[in-house]
């Protein structure tokens, strides 16, 4: 068991006498605080944050972080207090502590509210200072060293969520030595069965390996000593759920991914590293298309180094990394490289993967003002943790680093915002390509925009970065929040119409009493709520102009507003839905639809049966007679099976200036074919047209909408 005499002797390494004494302190405080305690094991609870500190030591973290660790759990778990701490260790050391803590004080109605409402916190705590995860990740390892106490459901639980969560962060930080350990447990936790088989089988094939491995090895070694140049070559044994990965993703068998033989070679600077590159090259032959110059394009997380893959002796592939040993301790540690550094102990720089963590953390803060709940914020966060990505140019020559499967707007939002919300087009290698066109690495992409552009919710289909989803439902939220505003607007007025009123003539004591009993913040909050049709506009409206002096008005039956005119250019809050597909010219009734707005039906549509017993939520609504915009319906008809007749009925409604959107074929024998077109119409009349020319066609029948 880790004894606090063990993180002694690992500070004594790296930390003067004065900082281990504040870690010792912190230490007594956190064992008194923990007095009593016990964990789900039955050991004494101030072991875990003793554990956790041990982790840090070994990354050699400063002493604030050592102390934050073996107080992290003291205001979550006992009476102590934010303040309590700050006053005996300091603002830091207090901060750190207060941003691994959950918020316990809040209930919350599932667990995964609970999970996204802790992690938004935690995220928050890290853009002001980023030990805090180090903290939260080093917490996380020990607790899974230690689930075997608890019950499977809850094991289960947890390593789900540190295999979708805090690896990936692990990952993107550049922490590879704890994202392995976090792997290697989550995958032993979840897949017990298949771990153990995978277990076995690297067991028994190991044997034989190990003649192949030093052969390759010695190979390069005599080479290397041949062309004077100075290397250490480590052989790498391939982690267990990294061929569990491989295996799944590409669906491999055991000894397809297991009979690739990888090695580690170790230079002293970066003009070496190439050097040896070459000497490699010349001693087996590459494979084409495997190399990657991760020194000259440096991955998300800081990691440099060249990866190459050869055809080797005995029909082997060879996976080789070279780099040096300054990125060797970077792709080990990551962002803890950079206190390693700061200590002294070490020549260089290692603040490229702490720059990198920080720029990640400033876009993760952008995404956070944008997100509309918590839950979205971690599904927003979840897809930008990507493991994959592709680099891209801009036409002065910039690198963009984009995930795999980004496109044309998560490239333009990549630049900015701006950018994103008026992109119109791209040029991918100077030719145009549609926005939604898939990128790859060594492209240069420009994007084409224009003033009058606005974001497409069609966009949120194919977009594969988190900023760019964010970016754009942030607009269409707002965008559909000014809509409803200037429908609420022509709601009121038209009731207020009734009784020789309009809104900007309201008394605004009136207003503000109205706002308190609804509690609402201003009126264009208010005019929101009637536009989404979360509030009923002659309720509002009554309350609004209610009296003594008119009360005789309000009660007056022959009052009767006007329909409200249908112009198709409301945007949002105006729904036209699938189930009848109502085009100018049908008749129509409108219904307020909470969220939604307006919601316009035809007639005599089925679906309106469910508001029968809702009379307030009816609304009388006409079109407006000149509409200048293309409505979306469907026409339905039988085709006997002939050769063409599909292109003969496209042919016709392009003729009549009419856009195909779908076709669906519904059902089909050996003579008949039901055919189902989704096109878009001006109104009634043109439709008309269309369904006059098709019949015409000798092998339709029983057309219809």
């Amino acid at each position: 068991m880790y004894q606090v005499s063990d993180l002694t002797n690992v500070m004594s390494k790296y930390l003067d006498p004065h900082q281990i004494d504040r870690v010792f302190q912190a230490y007594q405080f956190s064992a008194k605080a923990h007095e009593g305690q016990q964990r789900i094991s039955g050991e004494p609870y101030i072991h875990h944050p003793l554990e956790v500190a041990g982790i840090l030591g070994e990354m050699h973290m400063d002493h604030q972080t050592l102390m934050a660790a073996i107080l992290h759990d003291v205001i979550e778990d006992t009476p102590t207090a934010k303040d309590d701490i700050r006053k005996k260790f300091g603002k830091n050391v207090a901060e750190l502590v207060d941003g691994v803590s959950k918020l316990t004080q809040i209930k919350f109605d599932t667990v995964e509210e609970a999970q996204a409402q802790n992690f938004r916190k935690m995220l928050m705590a890290m853009s002001n200072d980023i030990r805090v995860i180090l903290v939260k990740l080093a917490d996380r390892l020990h607790n899974m060293r230690t689930l075997g106490s608890l019950p499977r459901e809850k094991r289960v639980r947890i390593a789900r969520e540190t295999l979708e969560i805090y690896v990936p962060i692990a990952q993107r930080l550049g922490l590879n030595n704890i994202r392995l350990e976090l792997e290697e447990l989550g995958f032993s936790t979840m897949y017990p069965m298949r771990h153990r088989i995978l277990v076995e089988q690297v067991r028994k094939a190991r044997g034989n390996r190990k003649e192949v491995v030093t052969k390759i090895r010695n190979a390069l070694r005599r080479r290397m000593r041949q062309e004077k140049l100075p290397v250490e070559i480590h052989g790498r044994e391939k982690h267990l759920y990294g061929i569990y990965e491989k295996m799944r993703r590409n669906k491999l068998t055991f000894d397809e991914v297991y009979d690739v033989y990888a090695f580690r070679i170790l230079v002293e600077d970066v003009d070496t590293c190439y050097r040896a590159l070459g000497v490699v090259h010349n001693l087996y032959k590459p494979v084409p298309g495997k190399f990657k110059d991760y020194i000259a394009i440096p991955k998300t997380n800081g990691y440099q180094s060249l990866h190459t893959v050869l055809f080797g002796p005995f029909g082997v592939h060879i996976e080789v990394q070279i780099r040096t040993r300054e990125m060797n301790d970077v792709a080990e540690a990551g962002i803890a490289a950079h206190w390693m550094y700061k200590s002294g102990k070490k020549s260089g720089d290692g603040s490229g993967a702490h720059r990198k963590a920080r720029e990640w953390l400033q876009r993760i803060m952008e995404m956070q003002k944008t997100a509309g709940n918590p839950q979205e914020f971690l599904e927003n966060v979840k897809i930008d943790l990507f493991p994959d990505a592709v680099y891209l140019f801009t036409p002065k020559g910039k690198i963009i680093e984009l995930p795999k499967g980004a496109t044309a707007v998560d490239f333009a939002y990549a630049i900015h915002t701006d950018v994103g919300d008026t992109c119109t087009g791209a040029r991918i290698n100077r030719r145009l390509a549609p926005l939604g066109t898939r990128l790859y690495s060594g492209q240069s992409v420009e994007i084409i925009t224009s003033p009058e552009a606005r974001p497409n919710p069609g966009w949120l289909k194919f977009v594969a970065t988190a900023r760019a989803r964010a970016s754009i439902r942030h607009y269409l939220k707002n965008l559909k929040e000014d809509e409803a505003i200037a429908l609420g607007l022509r709601l009121l007025n038209r009731e207020l119409d009734l009784f020789g009123y309009r809104y900007d003539q309201i008394q605004q004591t009136k207003l503000k009493e109205v706002l308190k009993e609804y509690r609402l913040d201003d009126d264009q909050a208010l005019l929101a709520e009637v536009g989404l049709g979360n509030r009923i506009a002659p309720l509002i409206a009554r309350r609004l102009i209610e009296t003594d002096s008119i009360s005789t008005k309000l009660t007056n039956k022959d009052t009767i507003s006007q329909p409200f005119v249908i112009k198709g250019t409301e945007g949002m809050v105006v729904q036209f839905p699938k189930c009848c597909y109502p085009i100018p010219g049908d008749p129509i009734v409108g219904f307020s639809s909470a969220g939604r707005g307006i919601v316009i039906h035809y007639r005599s549509c089925k679906n309106i049966a469910e508001y029968r017993n809702q009379p307030e939520k009816w609304i009388d609504v006409e079109w407006e007679e000149n509409i200048d915009r293309d409505f979306v319906t469907t026409v339905r008809m039988h085709a006997t099976n002939q050769r063409g007749v599909l292109a003969t009925v496209a042919a016709a409604v392009s003729e009549q200036e009419a856009n195909i959107l779908n076709v669906d074929i519904e059902d089909k024998d050996d003579r008949d074919t039901l055919l189902v077109f989704e096109i878009e119409v001006r109104n009634r009349q043109h439709l008309a047209q269309i369904i006059k020319r098709i019949r015409r066609i000798k092998h339709i029948s029983h057309i219809s909408r």
